[in-house]
């Protein structure tokens, strides 16, 4: 979707889906995946004949001057149903989810008022965002992985962040949907805030209801979760967490302009997560290391600021 709303850093859908298709296009370990992406709504069904998945973050349906990648805004409508061309329209976009395609549905985009487009989220999805029942929470939210045997936990360890999420969804009871992400808010109830589903014809689909702060796409567990439920929903394998390169092996993986030298002075274990380094007059270098980055021992995480400061 469009940016039609929120703050620089907000919001932000394109520049999150950018991030996400540069993931994906330059992943060593996912192959034979090609991505296109588009902004607005999804383009005529007839360009999307072939696509394995399809990955939407847009607004939600309750504000006119808002854009839904799916479906039109609310108001436009008489709440139950939608004109005739929109009707074939979304019959089409059925149809390739009952040929088997995946479908990825991101933050905002699970806010659905009509109740033929909550029909169609309940069997692509498994849930979606009702107004007056579920709540969008800003916070400092710990996220709790559940059923951790699943693909998309692959790699993924728990993680705390500043954000947007849209929490208590709309989840009637479903064998087909598998719970991954269990969200508290700072102050609040614990909420599901990501899922899986395997629908019975073979399509399945992955929903994450935080993506509101672009910046929380540089946190890893964050990003390898979004990154596994994209691939997951592809119906291909999630590639294996790799372990890290010794520093001898990073070392030779450098690529150094032909008049340059570089030379490796510290490594772990000696030093840790360096966040800062400076040379004195002397020619000694200093360097600082942050061991508790980005949770801080001890301390009960009250919020972050823009530039990730706890207090």
């Amino acid at each position: 979707g469009p940016k039609d709303h929120g703050a620089a850093g907000r919001d932000e859908y394109a520049k999150d889906l950018e991030t996400l298709k540069y993931c994906l296009d330059h992943s060593p370990n996912v192959k034979c995946v090609s991505t296109v992406m588009y902004t607005g709504q999804i383009p005529d069904i007839k360009e999307l004949k072939d696509a394995a998945v399809i990955v939407i973050e847009s607004s939600g349906v309750r504000k006119a001057k808002e854009t839904h990648a799916i479906f039109p805004q609310d108001a436009a409508t008489d709440h139950t149903t939608y004109d005739p061309r929109t009707l074939a329209r979304l019959e089409q976009f059925d149809a390739l989810m009952k040929k088997g395609a995946g479908l990825v549905v991101l933050h905002y985009a699970t806010w659905l008022d009509n109740a033929t487009a909550r029909k169609y989220f309940l069997d692509w999805v498994g849930g979606y965002h009702e107004d007056g029942y579920s709540k969008v929470i800003p916070s400092t939210w710990s996220m709790a992985l559940q059923n951790e045997s699943h693909a998309v936990l692959r790699g993924v360890r728990p993680w705390t962040m500043e954000e947007e999420v849209f929490a208590y969804e709309r989840l009637p009871e479903d064998p087909r949907r598998t719970p991954l992400l269990i969200g508290t808010p700072a102050e609040g109830k614990p909420s599901v805030v990501s899922w899986a589903l395997q629908r019975k014809r073979g399509g399945r689909g992955f929903v994450m209801t935080s993506m509101d702060w672009h910046k929380n796409l540089a946190l890893e567990d964050n990003r390898r979760m979004l990154l596994n439920g994209i691939v997951w929903s592809l119906n291909q394998p999630v590639p294996p967490q790799e372990n890290p390169f010794s520093p001898a092996e990073s070392f030779k993986r450098f690529k150094i302009a032909d008049d340059l030298e570089i030379e490796q002075v510290l490594a772990e274990p000696v030093v840790r997560q360096p966040v800062f380094l400076n040379f004195d007059e002397r020619g000694r270098m200093w360097v600082v290391q942050y061991l508790q980055y980005p949770h801080p021992a001890g301390l009960k995480l009250l919020s972050r600021d823009n530039v990730w400061r706890a207090q």
